[in-house]
Order: structure tokens, then C-alpha cells, then sequence
């Protein structure tokens, strides 16, 4: 039975909740069960494991196995559903065909996950100051919390646009009054938040990927505020942002922060521990082979998801040349659009997975699921050589991160940002420097820095991360892309609210699914 998730906002109500057990990166301490809030946050070790469970949400899968990345890349042009059929994960189904109503989609699952998060956060915001710990620590404690909730609600205003803004935990008494703020308010908390953590001083520039691989920096929070003024049309306040994250000279490594382009486009895809973390990673969601994650609860699992979704179904290597992939779902079939756009761009290898090629070619088969193109995501395809070994079921296990913001993200924003503000693009400006920095990463020629390349580079060098279709949206082009899919102007751009949220509330639906809001 479905539960209403504002109420999740109000876990001081009735205990914090750590039901998932975190292991990514530093997060080696498991916070499983219920800790009732009375008996809490007395000493370092329980604010530590409270910093831990905020973590914990930013990697966030559901248990009918909608991830955020899965959610909108199936809303994108460069992706469909797929999986088995027609309903197979329908959350999917119905935002990759805009079909979804208040009822049906993934909205659910981002508002309950992301509101966890922001619970969470709030909860150790509250209680920290009585905490007995380091001072120090205390405040880096603060800063990490502060920036992780922007985060949380950069994503809510981003998908639901009305959304209730709060930050204190929300005694029971009061769940049912809560209301919406405007999205200027939220944003204006958002900038607040990464303000206060950037101005922290105990929130280090760099942080050791061994020992704490995966806790957000200082690097990060300028990253992360850099972003959210793209969004806001705020383009000089982005260029700030962003050129202090990307270095004096695009192409060489920026002092500060150790952030520098990976030099093989193909390793930062790589599971295994010698390519996580690395120097191009500003905002890495670690995940564990070795969480020994089971089917009873899909959610408790510290794996990523889409190496078996995104896998061929039915897979059989017939050569002993074949790629050693796992049988997967064959979701996420990368459309044709997507495959014509890159597939003679050096990092067509490491994005795309063939198996048209291979099949015509006896060199394997498999069978063909629902939506199939005969192209799968090859960044995140589970393969037998990274298959966990650490118990549980296979299938939920796989240890490959994910970048929610990575440098050529951020030096690609950065160049965006200077062209939409009045740079001319041409060789000898920053964003052509940006721009063709990227390119030449993988071998390729510069180009002006013009919207519509910038857009373009975004779309092959971020393909299936998660970024194509916020970039339609936030630039106005969803409407023309994805109206062969059924977007609607006007509507599509946000998701609904979700509909328990708005029994015996005073949360309204948003106008344009609706509602008055």
C-alpha cells in the first residue's frame, strides 16, 4: 500500500528512518533499522551516520526499479522505454510516450526520494548543534547537509516546479497544512544553502576517493550553484560559478580542486576502484558490488540498477570475441536518432552497444524486447567480468558510479553561459577554449562555441547521463524534439504531483496538470 510521502518529511514524528544501508565510497557505516531521535545524535559517530543517510538518498532507486537517470532518459529523445513490454516498469512507459497522468509515472518516486533526502537533511541541520563532537567537523557536517539539501530541491523544482519548501522537520500535527512556496523561493533557499556551504571553510576543496570518495567539496557546491544559475538565466553569476570550478586554462588541471579531463574518454566508465573518483568527477554517486542487495527489497540495495536494465535480453555470445555482457532487461534502447548523431564520433564506442552489428555479424545474439532499435546504452551495461561476487542476487549488485556532475559537464555550462550572455564563440574567447577542450579530448576539431554546438557536445558527450532531457526542457526545445513522442507545451515540462499528496492537504496540483497551483 502506497503511503504518502510529505509525511516522510516528518520522520522526527516517528523515528529516523535508515532503512537502506550505505556503503558508497566512505559511506562504510550501515544504517540499518529505525533509531528513534530521542536516544539519537549524542556523539560524532551518530551525526556521521546521519550525514551517511542523507547520502544514502542521493543514489536513490525504487523498488519497482525507477532510477531519476532512467526516468528522464526515457523522457529523451535518445532513449525509449523498452524492457519487455508495454508495461514493464510503467513509470517509464508513460513519461517515454507522455501518457502519464497524476496517477501513473515516476513522479511519485523522485518526490518521496527527494523529500527523504530534504527530511533527512533537516533532521541533522536540527539537531547538530547539541551534538558532542569536533567543532570542526561539526560545521563540515553542516555544510555537506546544507548543500545535499539544495541539491534535493534543485531536482523537486526542476521536476514539480511547485513544491513545498521546508527546512525543519515537520512535527505529525502539521503534516497536512504544509504548503507550496513559489519556484523563486525555492530557489532563493537553493542559492542560500550552496552559499553557506562554499563560505564554510571546514568544507574541503579535495577530498581523499580512498578514504571519503564520494562526500561533496567545496568544488562541488560551486559546481552545483554554477548549475543552478544556468537554470535561472543568470549567466555572469554562472560564468563566476563555473570558471572557479573549471580553472584558469580549460584543458589543464585546476589547482584547487584536482579537477582535470580524464585523458581516455572510455575509463571514466569503468567500475572497477583505480578509474572511480577521479579527476574529472565533481559530483560522484558512488555504488557497491559487495552490498550483497536481494530481490525482497530492491531499494536496500547499494547497487546500480542499470547494469542488468540497460543490459540485451536473452544475450548469447556465440564468438569468443563477443563482448562479455550479462543478459540485461533491454531498457533504454538508444533510438536512432541518437545512434545517426554519434555513431561516427570517437566516443560512439563507449557510449552505444551494437548488437545489430554484432548479430548480422554471427558474432552474438539476443532477443529483441520492446521499443528495440538493435542499440543499447554501453556506458552502464552490466558485464560478466564486473558481476558481483559479494552475495545476493547478481542482478541488483553491479558497482559502476554515476556522475551527477562531471568537468566536461561543468566546462560545457560554463561555455553555454558565456555565448547565451553575449560571447561571440569565435576562436580566442573562453567558451571556444571550453568547448573545443572536450572535443579535443577524443580527438576532434575545433568548432565555434555557437548554441547549437554547445547543445550538440552536451548531447554526445553526456548521452545516457541523465542530462539530455532537462537540457530540451530548460532550453524551450522539448516542444519540437520530443512532439513526435506526445510532449505537450506546456504541460510536459513539469511532472504532476503526486495525487496522495494532495488528499486532505493543502498542497494544490500544478496548473498545467490541473490543478490552481
Amino acid at each position: 500500500m502506497k503511503q504518502r510521502k510529505i509525511t516522510y518529511i516528518a520522520l522526527v514524528a516517528g523515528g529516523l528512518s535508515m532503512a537502506a544501508a550505505c556503503s558508497r565510497g566512505f559511506l562504510d557505516v550501515q544504517p540499518r533499522g529505525t533509531i528513534l531521535e530521542d536516544n539519537y545524535y549524542k556523539a560524532q559517530a551518530e551525526a556521521y551516520t546521519g550525514l551517511i543517510a542523507i547520502y544514502d538518498e542521493v543514489g536513490w532507486k525504487s523498488n519497482g526499479f525507477v532510477t531519476k537517470v532512467g526516468a528522464v532518459d526515457a523522457a529523451s529523445d535518445d532513449h525509449l522505454a523498452g524492457g519487455g513490454g508495454p508495461n514493464d516498469v510503467s513509470q517509464l512507459q508513460v513519461f517515454s510516450n507522455y501518457t502519464l497522468t497524476p496517477a501513473t509515472g515516476p513522479q511519485d518516486d523522485i518526490w518521496g526520494n527527494s523529500y527523504g533526502g530534504v527530511s533527512r537533511a533537516n533532521t541533522l541541520l536540527q539537531k547538530i548543534d547539541g551534538v558532542n563532537m569536533d567543532d570542526n567537523m561539526k560545521k563540515r557536517f553542516t555544510a555537506e547537509a546544507k548543500l545535499l539539501r539544495a541539491y534535493f530541491y534543485f531536482d523537486l523544482v526542476r521536476f514539480f516546479k511547485n513544491v513545498p519548501l521546508i527546512l525543519e522537520p515537520v512535527q505529525k500535527a502539521d503534516w497536512y497544512n504544509v504548503q507550496q512556496a513559489t519556484p523563486q523561493e525555492v530557489y532563493a533557499q537553493i542559492e542560500k544553502d550552496l552559499k553557506d556551504a562554499i563560505a564554510e571553510p571546514n568544507l574541503p576543496n579535495t577530498v581523499a576517493g580512498a578514504s571519503e570518495g564520494g562526500r561533496v567539496t567545496k568544488g562541488t557546491a560551486h559546481a552545483l550553484l554554477g548549475k543552478v544559475y544556468l537554470y535561472e538565466q543568470k549567466w555572469s553569476e554562472a560564468i563566476t560559478e563555473l570558471q572557479e570550478v573549471n580553472g584558469p586554462t580549460p584543458g589543464q588541471m585546476n589547482a584547487t580542486y584536482g579537477y582535470n579531463l580524464v585523458a581516455n574518454f572510455g575509463d571514466l566508465f569503468k567500475s572497477d576502484n583505480a578509474h572511480k573518483f577521479n579527476s574529472e568527477a565533481v559530483f560522484e554517486v558512488s555504488f557497491s558490488s559487495t552490498s550483497a542487495g536481494v530481490w525482497s527489497c530492491v531499494s536496500c540495495t547499494e547497487g546500480n540498477v542499470l547494469g542488468v536494465m540497460v543490459g540485451p535480453r536473452g544475450y548469447k555470445a556465440l564468438k569468443t570475441n563477443a563482448p562479455d555482457y550479462v543478459s540485461g532487461w533491454s531498457f533504454l534502447p538508444v533510438t536512432q536518432s541518437l545512434f545517426d548523431a554519434i555513431h561516427n564520433d570517437p566516443r560512439y564506442p563507449y557510449t552505444i552497444a551494437n548488437l545489430d552489428s554484432l548479430e548480422k555479424n554471427g558474432i552474438v545474439t539476443y532477443e529483441k524486447g520492446y521499443n528495440n532499435t538493435g542499440y543499447f546504452l554501453e556506458k552502464f551495461a552490466g558485464r560478466v567480468s564486473t558481476q558481483s561476487k559479494g552475495g545476493g542476487n547478481w542482478e541488483l549488485n553491479f558497482g559502476q558510479d554515476m556522475y551527477e556532475i562531471r568537468l566536461a559537464d561543468t566546462y560545457l555550462m560554463e561555455a553555454e553561459a558565456r555565448v547565451r550572455g553575449g560571447e561571440s564563440g569565435l576562436a580566442g574567447t573562453r567558451s571556444y577554449a571550453l568547448l573545443n577542450a572536450v572535443r579535443a579530448r577524443v580527438g576532434l576539431p575545433a568548432i565555434p562555441a555557437t548554441i547549437d554546438n554547445i547543445m550538440n557536445e552536451r548531447r554526445l558527450e553526456l548521452a545516457g547521463e541523465g542530462h539530455r532531457w532537462f537540457d530540451l526542457v530548460r532550453t524551450g526545445r522539448a516542444s519540437t524534439v520530443l512532439a513526435s513522442r506526445g510532449f505537450v507545451a506546456g504541460k510536459n515540462e513539469i511532472l504532476p504531483i503526486p495525487l496522495l499528496e494532495l488528499d486532505n492537504t493543502k498542497i494544490e496540483q500544478s496548473k498545467e496538470w490541473g490543478g490552481t497551483k
